[in-house]
């Protein structure tokens, strides 16, 4: 992914693809989760749920992070532009999730790492040649390949252009991460996070009051409106446990992969992401009975193959860049 090349920022390459590791599996049973109890409670129910387990996780890492003290900013439009850009990654992502299967929903969101790409060219000044252009095409044309539109035999709940969402929610992110590397430089990983967290929780607490009651969900058919409108209920005992799961996994994802790209250079870690791809493909088999075709396994290896290409050609960049500055100094 896109880097900001500063003499200032941290460089802890392993321990930025641990927590990447850890976080992307959290993703990965937090998405599962969502899924499994997208056909009785409204999103934004499930987000006020696991944002206040997750907002206490992060308060106690704040403490051992230094203090109430680490959550003063002198950026705090960026802050809140990175909230907004993580809200819509998952409200775009996460509604899709009702009508789309899990890992064909999860392989389109992985066109993020290209989207950086472009997005490295009006936001970060960066220059992108051919080849990186190119993995990019060829991201996108597994993109178009999943969606099929050639083929008026596929049918989707709620209509073929529900499989935007996940790409929407994927230019979302990739706007949110290049923002984290920025600020990462002068905040903490847990202020980061409970940036997020307060920003889910005031979003879903506005949920609630203005369509808590289910009223705007009327007269919808789509699964996916349902998903984002119907009524709060309170969860009966079995489910509770699967209310504490999301908290926990949101707790650990706000927190890891904060840690990951403000420690290290999202080109070398990013990668690692791509694991989340295979975990789809087992929770959607495990607990859905899901299995992607041969045309949407076919569209996934174009998506992983661009963004491998990517990470491939910015690594290249990066030890020439390395390289050069060791000449210089001698």
């Amino acid at each position: 992914m896109a880097t900001l090349a500063s003499p200032t920022r941290l460089s802890k390459p392993a321990a930025g693809i641990f927590f990447v590791l850890a976080g992307v599996t959290a993703i990965s049973i937090n998405d599962m989760l969502i899924k499994q109890l997208s056909g009785g409670y409204p999103l934004h129910q499930m987000i006020f749920a696991r944002s206040v387990i997750g907002l206490i996780f992060m308060v106690v890492f704040v403490h051992f992070e230094g203090g109430w003290t680490i959550l003063k900013t002198r950026t705090p439009v960026l802050h809140l532009v990175r909230c907004v850009m993580v809200l819509i990654a998952n409200m775009s992502f996460f509604t899709a999730l009702a009508v789309v299967p899990l890992a064909d929903a999860t392989a389109l969101f992985f066109v993020a790492p290209l989207l950086i790409t472009l997005l490295s060219i009006p936001i970060l000044g960066e220059k992108v040649g051919p080849w990186r252009l190119g993995a990019v095409g060829i991201g996108f044309a597994g993109v178009v390949l999943m969606m099929q539109p050639w083929n008026s035999d596929l049918k989707i709940e709620g209509g073929r252009l529900v499989l935007i969402l996940p790409v929407i929610g994927a230019a979302a992110y990739a706007m949110m991460q290049v923002l984290t590397r920025k600020l990462g430089v002068a905040s903490k990983a847990s202020a980061l996070a409970v940036y997020l967290q307060s920003g889910f929780l005031i979003v879903s607490i506005g949920f609630f009051l203005v369509a808590g009651d289910g009223r705007y969900a009327e007269g919808f058919d789509n699964a996916s409106m349902q998903f984002l409108l119907r009524a709060w209920i309170w969860p009966p005992e079995d489910d509770l446990f699967w209310f504490l799961a999301l908290g926990l996994c949101s707790g650990v994802v706000g927190y890891t992969m904060s840690q990951a790209y403000r420690i290290a250079d999202a080109a070398t870690i990013a990668p690692f992401e791509y694991i989340g791809l295979p975990m789809a493909v087992f929770w959607g088999w495990l607990m859905f009975g899901e299995l992607p075709g041969a045309v949407v396994f076919a569209g996934i290896g174009l998506i992983v193959g661009g963004g491998l290409l990517v990470f491939l050609r910015e690594h290249q960049k990066q030890r020439k860049l390395a390289s050069s500055n060791d000449i210089g100094r001698r």
